[in-house]
């Protein structure tokens, strides 16, 4: 079998990824690996809190390996944070990274660059599908997701479930898997869960970011490359 870490996010991208992964028999997944900001203890970019991102983990039954990152580190800082994580799993054994990424070239790169220095190999599931079929595989499968944050404009959507209504209200210069960052999600079903994560919705709050170029959340999506706003909505354990 192939060892494995498996890049979490905690968002749908993510969920999909892991259901095809999981029904792999080569793969075997040792560790849920998600970034989290320690100055706020929340997923990277996602903005949830790790209270439900452990209540995720405990639910697939896969043990979660967290990252903890200073806020908005510099693209230096997070390249040697992650190498030396990286160079953890390879000690163990491990051999393979797996990412929910779906089409975004740079990033994809950046990630296999990084591997290639510790002499791990990435394994992208979802690489070059069409995201209307994946998002319709998403929840046809009986998953169900809330956006968690989007991008300034988008701001009528934050907090609200993701369903056939809701995708076909999107823009349309708007991915709807938000690859190009326009949102992050939270998974609370889905057939990799044992139970469904109870949430209610909180406060929403908008923040502004000036993210470096190439810089990237680890786990699925992106930060844009200059300056911009997210609104967030603070989901709350249930």
């Amino acid at each position: 079998m192939t060892s494995c870490i498996f890049n979490w996010s905690g968002g749908k991208d993510s969920a999909l990824a892991l259901y095809h992964c999981l029904n792999n028999p080569e793969l075997d997944i040792k560790y849920l690996v998600t970034t989290v900001n320690d100055a706020v203890d929340r997923i990277s970019m996602h903005g949830v809190r790790t209270a439900l991102l452990e209540q995720q983990a405990e639910s697939i039954s896969i043990p979660l390996y967290q990252i903890r990152l200073p806020e908005m580190p510099g693209m230096e800082a997070y390249d040697t944070i992650m190498r030396t994580h990286l160079e953890r799993f390879k000690s163990e054994g491990i051999t393979h990274s797996i990412f929910g990424d779906i089409f975004l070239e740079d990033l994809k790169k950046y990630r296999d660059n990084r591997l290639a220095e510790v002499g791990l190999t990435g394994i992208y599931p979802l690489w070059k599908r069409d995201t209307r079929e994946l998002i319709s595989e998403f929840l046809s499968l009986g998953f169900g997701t809330v956006i968690a944050c989007v991008q300034e404009r988008l701001e009528e959507f934050v907090g609200q479930e993701i369903g056939e209504e809701l995708i076909a209200k999107l823009p349309d210069d708007v991915d709807v898997c938000g690859e190009n960052g326009e949102f992050h999600t939270f998974v609370f079903k889905g057939p990799i869960f044992k139970k469904d994560i109870s949430y209610t919705t909180g406060e929403r709050v908008f923040k502004s970011y000036n993210a470096p170029k190439n810089s990237d959340d680890t786990c699925g999506g992106t930060v844009p490359a200059k300056s911009s706003g997210f609104w967030y909505c603070d989901l709350l354990p249930a």
